[in-house]
């Protein structure tokens, strides 16, 4: 017979208060999770994760479409959530093996299914702010797929925050999750944005949420560097300082914020250029963050 609820929880608690064990939870789907009163505006956010049939945005297809609304209030409270909606679609070809070994997603699970292209994009454009964790990933998709949605403002969970600063190891979203003390199964959609939301509405250190502080990162204004015309040898040099290849333009591109352009600028020039080519720079916000 399963024990009752309250009895596992106790059994939970006394785990956690010893300094030799640490105890995970479940994340559950609820409605709230900031039950007191909101602060200030109240706005919405959208949580939005894709599986895809694989890593090119320009010949790789959504298989799985998952957004969930969400309100949080000027502190960055998470104080409502909504219904989470999920699509699989038919990317009209074969699954890589390993897609389906990473995502359990099968051929015979996608056939005929479809986005709805409506109900999508009225969500999305309901928001005061996208968020995904890897949104460099995520919004190339989302836009070819939804083109009515591009232009949105968009935010990165993994990228425009310093986890280490705020008293995590690691960005990726599961190793993250279990640091709060929850775990969930991974690598699916619906899945990955319950646990973005918990994520975002994780109280840190100094008493303020992970949403706030995204929401401060992401007002911030920032810069695109593409390394065009930068020589091939470079390649190495440009990798290890976490440039990004675009295989469609063919250049090494990376965001940085504005207080580090002049030092970009330099390093470009004794690194990579040499006194031969210049990069070229960007100005972006949110809206145009992680586009192509």
């Amino acid at each position: 017979m399963n024990a009752p609820v309250a009895t596992l929880d106790h059994a939970a608690d006394l785990l956690d208060a010893h300094p030799d064990f640490r105890v995970l939870r479940r994340l559950q789907a609820v409605d709230w999770l900031h039950k007191g009163p909101a602060q200030g505006e109240m706005r919405v956010g959208v949580a939005v994760d894709v599986e895809t049939t694989g890593l090119d945005h320009e010949q790789d297809r959504i298989i799985e479409l998952a957004v969930q609304r969400f309100r949080f209030d000027a502190l960055g409270r998470v104080t409502q959530l909504g219904k989470a909606r999920v699509w699989r679609e038919d990317p009209g070809m074969p699954l890589d093996p390993r897609i389906t070994r990473l995502t359990g997603l099968t051929d015979e699970d996608l056939a005929g299914h479809a986005i709805d292209e409506g109900a999508a994009a009225d969500i999305l454009a309901s928001a005061d702010i996208i968020v995904a964790h890897n949104a460099a990933f995520d919004r190339p998709f989302v836009d070819r797929r939804l083109p009515a949605t591009a232009g949105r403002p968009w935010a990165c969970s993994m990228a425009e925050l310093d986890w280490l600063e705020l008293g995590f190891d690691g960005r990726a979203l599961g190793h993250l999750v279990s640091q709060c003390g929850w775990f969930y199964e991974g690598h699916r959609a619906e899945n990955d944005i319950l646990a973005l939301i918990y994520l975002l509405a994780h109280q840190a250190a100094d008493g303020g949420t992970i949403m706030a502080r995204l929401m401060a990162a992401s007002a911030r204004p920032s810069w695109r560097v593409n390394a065009v015309d930068a020589p091939f040898e470079a390649k190495d040099a440009l990798k290890a300082r976490a440039y990004r290849w675009d295989g469609t333009l063919r250049f090494w591109w990376k965001t940085i914020p504005e207080e580090e352009v002049e030092a970009e600028r330099q390093w470009l020039d004794q690194n990579v250029y040499i006194g031969r080519g210049a990069p070229a720079l960007f100005a972006q916000t949110a809206c145009e963050r992680y586009t192509r």
